[in-house]
């Protein structure tokens, strides 16, 4: 008897039993004005103890008066709603599952409901940490369930669709709402970011919006990872590349760069999301392929054109054009339409002219044969445009901005692709850069080497002055001369000094600096080499030494003193979701769980 008193006392009792009437009889006394069983069902709902057996008699009850659960009852939904069905067992998913359906299919005023519920589950549980008096709670990493997890909130939601086939136009707009502030851990946007890209699998008609937002929440980090040593504009933060390579490889040792840290995990799993949509079986598909960069390009037209200063988030596009040439040689197409096009705005005719010569410049997969193609259109339409002057034009970047941004991008493809131009056939490639006559271009009377960035101009100056090609140094100490104290910026307002970079130029795809997504990048990115001696006879090489990580080229931050963020700046897949200390592990694939 005491054995029986003792193990009576000290055992709780099953959580199947339960207080109040069936829900049925809950439900009628609700409607006669007796709320004190309905407000009993809705905490029984709300125990974080329940168990899988009351779960699931509960959803069963549910079911059975589907038809009764209108508007009024709200709150008792999103009470059933809320119940803790991911990581029970499979008796408990099956029953919830089947609750949503039924629930979507006799009440479509919850749907929007049960979309958010679903979205919600897109990120791993919150853990409560506490340091003192602030608190520091984020995701729970360690969550052995959220693979099962993420698949079922994927299955769910293609259920649903089923039963409502306008699903994905509700969808969008929760999937805005629930994502994560860019503050918050990267392991947390990673899961995020790859659940997003996921639904485009089987809702591709939101592809080009979750694109879209997925590169506005990238290019938020990609813009603000300064560390505070950016400059602030009334555009908002601006990316300072001096500083953000100094703590993010100069100090790595000792503390990471977080917003760095969470750029680097979104574009591991936006590039591993681009190759494994475009590829089977390790073959492109190359109408998948198609629609994906078309895709790609509208966001790019939206949110990377029209952003000045971002540094990594266009390498996607980059990343996806070196797949085929036909797809570069698209791009490059596309990108020539905007620069001469008189009906787009100026800053973006040159922010087009930017990509043009960084993309030739930077882009090893793109051919030789594709460079000259570029330089076959730019050369002749700069002549054609000093042809189009009257005798009394001069120098200035507010009228001739397109201009002046085309001859950079000419110059700077030429200091980089020279060499494989002139390879094979020296006689043959000199031929063609004299057929460019880009004597009369810098001896215009626009003088574009006044304008542009001078470490361009002098590397051009001494490659051509060594193939004999254009005599530049004339017109750079003329100019060095004369010492015009102002040009007025690309960007209007007031004047500014000749020294300080007054196309505000921008190359998009200088130095690739994140190191786990950079893996991706590596192998097909164009390094600067630096000339031999008789190529740069006479040109002025930095005293400084530059270590290999740093950036290759020889601009030196010349880009950086009048960096401003014009236009629209918006408001995996490598992954196992690896922690920084397993960066060197081989990458998986975007379709692979990681979780």
């Amino acid at each position: 008897t005491r054995t029986l008193d003792h193990d009576f006392l000290n055992t709780p009792p099953m959580k199947t039993v339960r207080f109040g009437g069936s829900v049925t009889d809950t439900l009628m006394k609700f409607r006669q004005g007796d709320t004190s069983d309905y407000e009993l069902l809705k905490h029984q709902l709300a125990d974080p103890d329940i168990k899988d057996a009351q779960i699931i008699n509960w959803l069963q009850e549910l079911r059975s008066c589907l038809s009764q659960l209108t508007k009024d009852h709200e709150q008792l939904v999103h009470a059933a709603l809320r119940l803790p069905w991911l990581g029970r067992s499979a008796a408990v998913v099956e029953e919830y599952m089947a609750f949503l359906g039924n629930l979507v299919s006799a009440q479509t005023v919850y749907l929007r409901s049960c979309l958010k519920m679903i979205v919600s589950n897109f990120t791993p549980g919150r853990i409560v940490i506490q340091e003192g008096n602030v608190n520091i709670s984020d995701s729970d990493d360690n969550d052995e369930h959220l693979p099962r997890n993420f698949d079922l909130c994927h299955q769910a939601l293609q259920m649903i669709a089923r039963y409502v086939p306008s699903t994905a136009r509700f969808l969008m707009p929760i999937l805005c709402e629930n994502f994560p502030f860019v503050t918050k851990s990267s392991r947390t946007l990673e899961c995020y970011v790859h659940n997003l890209l996921r639904v485009t699998v089987y809702f591709p008609v939101l592809r080009r919006e979750i694109l879209e937002l997925v590169v506005s929440k990238m290019l938020k980090l990609d813009v603000s990872a300064g560390m505070g040593g950016g400059t602030e504009t009334k555009y908002g933060a601006v990316f300072n590349r001096t500083v953000f390579f100094f703590f993010f490889f100069n100090l790595r040792s000792v503390m990471e760069h977080p917003v760095a840290e969470r750029l680097d995990v979104l574009m591991a799993v936006l590039l591993a999301y681009i190759k494994d949509m475009c590829h089977s079986n390790g073959v492109l598909q190359l109408e998948r392929t198609k629609e994906l960069y078309r895709d790609l390009v509208c966001v790019f037209d939206k949110l990377l054109l029209p952003t000045h200063a971002c540094c990594h988030v266009q390498y996607a596009l980059f990343y996806l054009c070196s797949f085929r040439v036909g797809l570069a040689e698209a791009f490059l197409e596309h990108l020539w339409k905007l620069l001469q096009s008189p009906s787009q705005p100026a800053i973006l005719r040159q922010a087009a002219a930017g990509y043009i010569g960084s993309f030739l410049a930077r882009a090893k997969f793109v051919p030789v044969m594709t460079v000259k193609a570029c330089l076959d259109l730019l050369v002749p339409w700069l002549h054609r445009y000093i042809d189009s002057q009257d005798s009394g034009s001069f120098c200035d970047v507010t009228l001739h901005g397109p201009f002046y941004a085309a001859c950079q991008a000419v110059f700077y493809t030429l200091v980089f692709r020279h060499r494989a131009i002139l390879e094979g056939n020296m006689r043959k490639g000199l031929a063609y850069l004299q057929s460019l006559n880009l004597e009369r271009i810098v001896m215009s009377q626009l003088n574009p080497l006044k304008v542009c960035l001078p470490s361009v101009a002098n590397m051009f100056a001494s490659i051509t002055r060594n193939y004999q090609l254009v005599f530049c140094y004339t017109v750079i100490e003329r100019n060095n001369r004369l010492q015009l104290p102002m040009v007025r910026s690309s960007q209007g307002g007031s004047c500014q000094p000749t020294d300080m970079n007054p196309l505000d130029s921008f190359f998009p795809f200088d130095p690739y600096l994140l190191r786990r997504s950079g893996k991706v990048i590596e192998p097909i990115y164009q390094v600067w080499e630096e000339p031999s001696d008789h190529e740069v006879k006479g040109h002025q090489k930095p005293a400084r030494q530059v270590s290999t990580e740093e950036e290759d080229d020889f601009l030196h931050g010349e880009t950086l003193q009048a960096d401003d963020v014009v236009g629209m700046t918006p408001g995996s897949y490598e992954s196992h979701l690896r922690s920084p200390s397993s960066v060197g592990s081989p990458p998986v694939t975007f379709l692979q769980r990681p979780f």
